[in-house]
């Protein structure tokens, strides 16, 4: 299907040319969404600097956040009516939302079954891996910049080091696997990281991701010139190891990957920003304040939250999805002159 076939947003419930409960998550560039990313919180345990201030943010009103039902019922909808088949549980720190567990079971009772899985800092994982596993949670993302207690404390403006190596520890002794470390590398902080990133990851069974630092920090210091791109991080890691391409097809995965000294271990690198990913791009965002988003860096969110409660039906919050859906633009332009990083930072849109 390409752009050329679907209806206009303006003009499809005029006309009644796509039926609601009819057809998945197509935009105009003929990309279907079929991972679902949920954030559950804005809030968060750390105070990372490329995320947000160390006085924190102001966090949204509780009576604003969807419930645990209508996370599930949204979840629910997107499984049975539009294709999704992968769910990510992201925040903030998603481990603050106590009714995790219950959330994570209801999308794992769905059929078809989606996968499932959770991005966190690990903060609190070691006493909730085993109950997030009896839930039926597939595995865990950690998010871990370095293994040096005085740059996470700098990096963090938290002494919390130990609970993430121990959430860490938890999630694979829970069978959380595979249990994935995403790393951001910033110059002159952490980016003499790299190299004990890997290493720690490759003794420990853990696949570690370094992801580009994007333009999603709250107090919008970000500058391209500044980044440690993938290039930089490959130059540091193979003074150490050697990388070959990994021949196993990337598909929409959002990492290239290598295999390390050969393999079978290997390391990825998220370029979102040197090396976009935006044409096989499949994902699709829900906040916790229940708007939909198409990009990370949409400046643009369609709202699911006001029409679920009042009252509509599973089939018109379906097509005011797919309605959403068609407003997705075929990159992220950060490379464009006019680009406008989002108002809202990554804490409060979900990794």
């Amino acid at each position: 299907m390409t752009g050329a076939d679907l209806p206009d947003p303006a003009v499809r419930r005029a006309v009644g040319a796509v039926a609601p409960g009819s057809g998945g998550l197509v935009d105009r560039y003929g990309r279907t969404a079929t991972d679902l990313r949920v954030s559950l919180t804005d809030r968060c345990n750390l105070r990372c600097t490329y995320c947000m201030p160390p006085e924190g943010l102001q966090w949204l009103p509780k009576v604003e956040q969807l419930t645990d039902d209508e996370v599930a019922r949204l979840v629910r909808i997107g499984v049975e009516q539009l294709g999704i088949r992968e769910v990510r549980f992201t925040g903030g720190e998603p481990l603050l939302r106590p009714g995790l567990v219950g959330i994570v079971a209801a999308a794992t009772a769905l059929h078809p079954r989606p996968e499932v899985s959770l991005t966190t800092n690990a903060i609190g994982l070691s006493r909730t891996a085993p109950a997030l596993a009896e839930a039926g949670l597939d595995r865990i993302n950690v998010s871990l910049d370095t293994l040096d207690r005085e740059r996470f404390k700098q990096l963090t403006h938290r002494d919390r080091l130990d609970d993430v190596l121990a959430g860490l520890a938890a999630a694979r002794d829970a069978g959380l696997t595979p249990v994935k470390v995403n790393a951001v590398l910033l110059h002159g902080i952490n980016d003499v990281d790299a190299v004990p990133l890997l290493d720690y990851c490759l003794e420990q069974g853990y696949e570690l991701r370094f992801i580009e630092q994007m333009p999603l920090d709250a107090h919008h210091a970000w500058t391209r010139g500044r980044m440690v791109t993938a290039e930089d991080i490959l130059e540091r890691l193979t003074g150490a190891h050697e990388l070959t391409p990994d021949s196993e097809e990337r598909g929409s995965a959002p990492a290239e990957r290598w295999l390390v000294d050969g393999g079978p271990a290997t390391v990825g690198v998220i370029a979102s920003v040197t090396r976009s990913f935006c044409g096989s791009c499949d994902r699709t965002r829900i906040t916790a304040d229940g708007q939909i988003r198409n990009c990370l860096f949409a400046r643009e969110e369609s709202d699911l939250r006001t029409a679920l409660r009042e009252g509509a039906t599973d089939a018109e919050l379906a097509d005011r999805w797919r309605i959403a859906t068609l407003g997705k633009l075929p990159g992220h332009g950060i490379d464009d002159p006019s680009f406008l990083q989002p108002s809202r930072p990554m804490s409060a849109i979900g990794g």
